[in-house]
C-alpha cells in the first residue's frame, strides 16, 4: 500500500492527510488512491508485453463512474455481469467493443440491450440463455457474438462463498456437455460462437488453481476447433488475488504470464483476463471514527461508525482487513487487544477481531486496509445508517466522487397506498 503511509506522524494517503479528509468528507467514507489504481494496471500491461492480452476490469468489484473513467483513459475494457453494469461502463467512456456480459443469470431485456449494443461478447452460462440469446438476436436482425462459460471441475484455493468452477458450482456448461453446446451455437442462426470462457473464483492467490483450469479449457478449445468450430478468443476470467494478512504473498503476476504464454504459444489466439480485486482492492481505506470504548472483564470493544452495512466482507467471509490508527503510534504508548466492531444490531458486526491496537478513545480516526474492493459496491443502508461517502485521490487533489447518502435519501421514493390512509385503526374501514 505505497499510497498510504504515516508522515509527521499522521496517516496520508498520496499528498494528502487522512485527517484532512475525514473534516470534509465526514465519517465513514472510503478513499481511493487514483495513482495506486493506475499503478497497477501498469504493471499488468508491463507483465504480459507483447502477449495479445485484453484486460477487461471486472466492473462488479468497484463500479464507481470515476474508478471506471480512470480504467477507460488506460485502455482498458469492462468485464460486466448486469445490464446496470453495460450502462455504468458505458457512461464512463468504454466503448461497447471493449465490454464483455457475463453472469450466470441474464435477463431478457439484459441480453437485448447487448445485442443492441453490441458488445465484444456474451458469456453463455447455460444451453437455455445459449436459445435465448439466439432467439432475440434474429427477432432483432443482429447478430451476437458469444463465448460458452464452461465448469471445469476446478477446486480453487479460496473460501468456500467465492468458488465457481466445481462441479457441483451453479456456474457454466459441464464440461462434458461442452462439444455439443458449440456444435448447437455453431448451428444457430443468429449467434456467432468465438470463444470460450472460464472462471473458478476469487481472491486466489495459488497461481496452480489458474494452471489447472487453463489446461482445461485449452485443450477444449483444440478440440472444438478440430471440430470446425472457428474460435478466436479465449476467456480465462479473472480472480487474482491480493495480500490481506502480513502474512499473505504477493500476486505472482510473472508466473500468471507464463501461463499466458504456454496458453498463446498452444492456442494462438486472442486472451481475455478479468481482474477486478488486484486493479482496486489495495488502492483503497475505510476511514471510521471511534464511537465508543466499551469493557467486561478482560474484554474490550472499540464501536465505530462503520459497520457491516459499510463493509459486509468480514460478516459474509470472516475476512480480514488490516486495522491502524490515523495517529502514528508512539514508541511508548501503551498497546491492547481490541475487537473492533460496528454500531448495527447484530453480534456478526465485528470488523476485526483479536486486534493489537494502541489504547483508542472516542473521536479516534482508524483505517481499514484493502478494502477499495468489494466494500462500497456492497454497502447497504441496513439499520437505516445513511450510507458512507467515497473520495478519489491524486497527489495533493481529492474530491468527493459520491457523498454521504443521508438516510432520508433511502426512503425518499417508498410510497404509503391511499387505501391505508383512507382505513381506520387495524385495518377498520
Amino acid at each position: 500500500m505505497s499510497a498510504f503511509g504515516y508522515r509527521g506522524g499522521e496517516l496520508w494517503v498520496e499528498e494528502v492527510p487522512v485527517r484532512e479528509i475525514a473534516e470534509g468528507a465526514g465519517t465513514p467514507v472510503y478513499i481511493y488512491s487514483a495513482s495506486a489504481i493506475e499503478a497497477r494496471v501498469r504493471d499488468l500491461q508491463r507483465a504480459f508485453g507483447s502477449l495479445p492480452v485484453r484486460l477487461c476490469y471486472a466492473v462488479k468489484a468497484n463500479p464507481h463512474l470515476a474508478v471506471l473513467r480512470l480504467l477507460a483513459r488506460l485502455g482498458m475494457g469492462a468485464e460486466t455481469v448486469s445490464g446496470g453494469e453495460i450502462e455504468r461502463a458505458l457512461a464512463a467512456g468504454i466503448p461497447p467493443e471493449r465490454i464483455v456480459f457475463s453472469g450466470v443469470g441474464k435477463e431478457e431485456e439484459e441480453l437485448r440491450f447487448a445485442i443492441a449494443r453490441g458488445v465484444l461478447q456474451i458469456n453463455v452460462e447455460s444451453r437455455d440463455e445459449l436459445r435465448l440469446a439466439g432467439a432475440l438476436a434474429r427477432e432483432m436482425g443482429r447478430s451476437a457474438a458469444v463465448a460458452l462459460r464452461i465448469n471445469p471441475a476446478v477446486e480453487a484455493s479460496t473460501h468456500e462463498k467465492i468458488q465457481t468452477g466445481r462441479e457441483g458450482d451453479k456456474f457454466g456448461i459441464p464440461i462434458a456437455e461442452a462439444r455439443e453446446a458449440f456444435l448447437e451455437a455453431q448451428a444457430c442462426p443468429g449467434l456467432v460462437p468465438v470463444g470460450l470462457h472460464v472462471h473458478v473464483g476469487s481472491q486466489i492467490l495459488d497461481i496452480h488453481s489458474f494452471a489447472r483450469s487453463y489446461g482445461i479449457a485449452a485443450e477444449l478449445f483444440e478440440t472444438l476447433r478440430a471440430d470446425g468450430v472457428p474460435l478466436v478468443r479465449l476467456d480465462l476470467g479473472g480472480g487474482f488475488g491480493i495480500p490481506y494478512r502480513p502474512e499473505d504473498r504477493g500476486f505472482d503476476l510473472d508466473g500468471l504470464a507464463a501461463l499466458l504464454e504456454a496458453v498463446w504459444d498452444r492456442l494462438r489466439c486472442e486472451l481475455i483476463l478479468e481482474p477486478g480485486r488486484l486493479v482496486v482492492g489495495e488502492a483503497g481505506v475505510l476511514l471510521t471514527r471511534v464511537l465508543a470504548r466499551k469493557e467486561r472483564g478482560v474484554r474490550r470493544w472499540l464501536v465505530v461508525d462503520a459497520g457491516m452495512h459499510t463493509l459486509l466482507r468480514p460478516a459474509l467471509y470472516d475476512a480480514w482487513h488490516g486495522i491502524r490508527p490515523v495517529r502514528e503510534p508512539a514508541s511508548a504508548q501503551e498497546w491492547e487487544e481490541v475487537e473492533v466492531v460496528g454500531p448495527i444490531c447484530e453480534s456478526g458486526d465485528v470488523l476485526g477481531r483479536g486486534r493489537r491496537l494502541p489504547v483508542l478513545q472516542r473521536g479516534d480516526l482508524v483505517v481499514l486496509e484493502a478494502v477499495g474492493a468489494y466494500g462500497a459496491t456492497m454497502a447497504s443502508s441496513y439499520n437505516s445508517r445513511p450510507r458512507a461517502a467515497e473520495v478519489l485521490v491524486r497527489g495533493r487533489r481529492w474530491d468527493i466522487i459520491k457523498p454521504r447518502r443521508p438516510a432520508r435519501a433511502e426512503f425518499a421514493d417508498e410510497r404509503v397506498p391511499s387505501w391505508i390512509e383512507e382505513e381506520g385503526p387495524a385495518g377498520e374501514g
